[in-house]
């Protein structure tokens, strides 16, 4: 008696063609240099789908379709953003920020203390949590009067909205969050909870895609790219790398994700391992 064959697909579930796959693949890395590998189907299917449903199609091959008919303008910008990731939380890898207020800054801000001015860049910032997370902490170190510059940017002007408003959740304040900044820093409001002008002011965020010339941000003393390597190829990720190094002052600093090393241009950066961290001081 031969073996029944079950059908382990949701019913009415639409497989992406293989000839779309590829065509996302490469429209993808085109328009974000994010790469996407053979096997993240499920990736494609959770992110896009609902792009697609938004516009009344059934399917991801019916908005690949649309694309390659070089359908609206706004599409293109829906899609890059839907495959942008967003994970963040306040303070992220505390032992970088541990490192940053015990190591890296008090010799910093006795250097700059008759210039009293400092610079941050936060890059790939999503929601704001990391950029905030800096100004909190500087405040925190009695630089308040103290000309304090900081970018955050992303390539999605979505969550930068989002992030301009110092707008979170209680889930997002719940994440990182210290208890006596929650309290000295924000407002309830509804059910979620505003984050004072003071700080959110301190912040500028603006759309930028890593890809471009970083000459026009300026310079940064500490710049935290982190958790966005990881998802470029080689090529890429010693471009952004050079790009980056170009922006840092002579002393400054590059914090990257725990995944990450700055190996791909390893002549630009000396790596430091201090107070349980690791972190990039320029050559």
């Amino acid at each position: 008696m031969a073996t029944p064959v079950i059908n382990t697909n949701p019913p009415n579930k639409v497989e992406i063609h293989p000839e779309n796959y590829r065509f996302l693949q490469d429209y993808i890395y085109k328009e974000s240099g994010i790469v996407i590998e053979r096997d993240k189907h499920y990736l494609l299917e959770a992110r896009l789908l609902p792009v697609a449903k938004k516009r009344d199609m059934a399917t991801i091959n019916d908005l690949c379709n649309l694309l390659r008919a070089t359908g609206p303008a706004d599409l293109k910008r829906q899609v890059v953003e839907a495959m942008t990731t967003h994970e963040t939380l306040f303070y992220r890898d505390p032992a970088q920020f541990e490192a940053l207020r015990k190591t890296i800054l008090p010799p910093l801000i006795e250097q700059r203390k008759s210039l009293r001015k400092l610079s941050f860049w936060s890059a790939a910032s999503s929601s704001g949590q990391e950029a905030y997370s800096v100004a909190m902490m500087l405040r925190g170190m009695g630089l308040r009067d103290w000309n304090i510059s900081i970018t955050g940017t992303d390539l999605s002007e979505q969550i930068l909205q989002r992030a301009r408003t110092g707008l979170f959740s209680q889930l997002e304040v719940n994440r990182g969050l210290p208890v006596q900044d929650l309290v000295m820093y924000f407002t309830r409001q509804g059910l979620d909870w505003q984050l004072k002008d003071e700080v959110r002011k301190m912040v500028n965020f603006r759309l930028f895609d890593l890809r471009q010339s970083m000459r026009p941000l300026g310079q940064f003393d500490i710049v935290f790219c982190r958790n966005v390597l990881i998802y470029f190829d080689q090529d890429t990720k010693k471009k952004i790398l050079e790009e980056i190094r170009g922006t840092i002052v002579p002393g400054g600093y590059l914090l990257l994700g725990g995944a990450e090393t700055a190996m791909a241009a390893a002549d630009k950066f000396e790596r430091v391992q201090t107070n349980g961290a690791v972190l990039y001081r320029v050559l």
